[in-house]
């Protein structure tokens, strides 16, 4: 996939202000009766007037205790505000990402038996009018079980899908059938994503890690796509069900560049995910859980919670905390969960229910990532899916 430049002509023009302002402040410093000899007249302001926009040198003033008074402000943070939002639907992933600059992204859309209806609601309370960048982290319909219904309601009530961002790897279930069929019913376009690709999105940037540049299996978790979300100095992080291995392949490649404030917890809190080497060099402050309270797989893993603890990572579970709403201005960062409750890692591993208790909630539906049917594809694999990374439509 070609590198995306979007909404970068922001900073021509903040350039040309810039060079405008000096221009007048020049013209002032030279103007008759005005400079540092001129009387109260001048128009100056007195020697007690302030300017209640200036910031406070410490910033030790502001109500929130955050440090948005600083003096300086880093240049590739132009104003406005990051802001994600990790959606409760229980043992599934979808996640809302809302940029600065107006464009928004949603990571996965849930479980198929909700069929996009939790995450269309969470679009529509937020005022989505348009899909910017819809990424299918990989083909399990616990990830994109309602991709058809929001590609539907986007294409025809609202203002549509700028792009679909996939792995490549082919799945043979009637969600994934379902899904890429909607792809080509409303001609959206679809990149096959690898390490390395990158998208600008006016300020922020989003980075991907998975699946690997130069091979891509079969495997449909382990080449998922991996990706990252940056603005300013901070940066959030979501691998979706990739395991150790991959996790492992991605530390070797990608170092420094997994570095995250925020992560979004691997393969919903099983303990074949977030491994040692990956919490070491993605060294989170915040972790988010998504998996149901009764989730057949015991999700989240006791494992995975002792290890959050040994690090002293702030932990949100989707199923005691509900949605998750994290928010940046590039340098402070917040956390909003929908219901208070403990972010230890000890109190949520205390919160688990045990096996008898998740017998007695679990559901019985079948497995959402197992729906097998017969391969949508009769012979070869679909054209768009053979590794190239150009746009092209299923």
């Amino acid at each position: 996939m070609s590198r995306i430049r979007a909404a970068g002509g922001w900073l021509v023009a903040v350039v040309l202000v810039v060079v405008l302002v000096a221009v007048l402040v020049v013209g002032i410093g030279i103007a008759p009766g005005i400079g540092p000899d001129a009387g109260s007249g001048s128009g100056a302001p007195e020697a007690d007037d302030t300017d209640d926009t200036t910031p406070t040198e410490s910033g030790a003033d502001a109500d929130d205790g955050s440090d948005l008074g600083r003096e300086e402000t880093p240049t590739d943070v132009p104003g406005g505000e990051l802001r994600i939002r990790y959606l409760d639907v229980g043992q599934a992933d979808a996640t809302v990402v809302e940029f600065p600059n107006g464009e928004a992204m949603l990571v996965d859309s849930g479980d198929w038996r909700d069929d996009g209806k939790r995450v269309l609601t969470a679009l529509r309370e937020q005022d989505v009018e348009r899909i910017d960048h819809l990424v299918s982290t990989h083909a399990h319909a616990d990830h994109i079980g309602g991709h058809e219904a929001v590609i539907d309601a986007y294409e025809t009530e609202y203002d549509g899908i700028g792009a679909v961002y996939d792995s490549g790897v082919v799945h043979t279930s009637r969600t994934y059938e379902r899904y890429l069929d909607a792809v080509e019913r409303h001609d959206v376009t679809l990149y096959e994503v690898r390490e390395g690709d990158a998208i600008d999105v006016g300020a922020a940037s989003v980075e991907f890690h998975n699946p690997p540049a130069d091979t891509a299996g079969e495997d449909l978790d382990g080449n998922g796509v991996a990706l990252t979300v940056e603005y300013g100095d901070r940066t959030a992080l979501f691998t979706g069900d990739a395991e150790a291995a991959t996790e492992a392949r991605m530390v070797e490649a990608r170092g420094d560049a997994l570095a995250s404030d925020v992560y979004q917890v691997g393969h919903h809190g099983s303990a074949t995910s977030s491994s040692d080497p990956l919490l070491a060099t993605v060294d989170p402050k915040v972790a988010v859980i998504s998996s149901a309270r009764d989730s057949q797989y015991g999700h989240p893993h006791e494992e995975v919670l002792a290890s959050f603890a040994d690090r002293g990572i702030e932990t949100y579970w989707t199923a005691v905390h509900g949605d998750v709403v994290v928010t940046t201005d590039g340098r402070e960062l917040s956390v909003a969960p929908a219901e208070e409750f403990s972010t230890d890692p000890e109190d949520l591993r205390e919160e688990r229910p045990d096996a008898d208790e998740r017998r007695e909630l679990a559901d019985p539906t079948i497995d959402a990532r197992a729906v097998p049917t017969p391969p949508p594809w009769t012979g070869a694999t679909p054209a768009w899916s053979t590794g190239s990374s150009t746009a092209r439509q299923p």
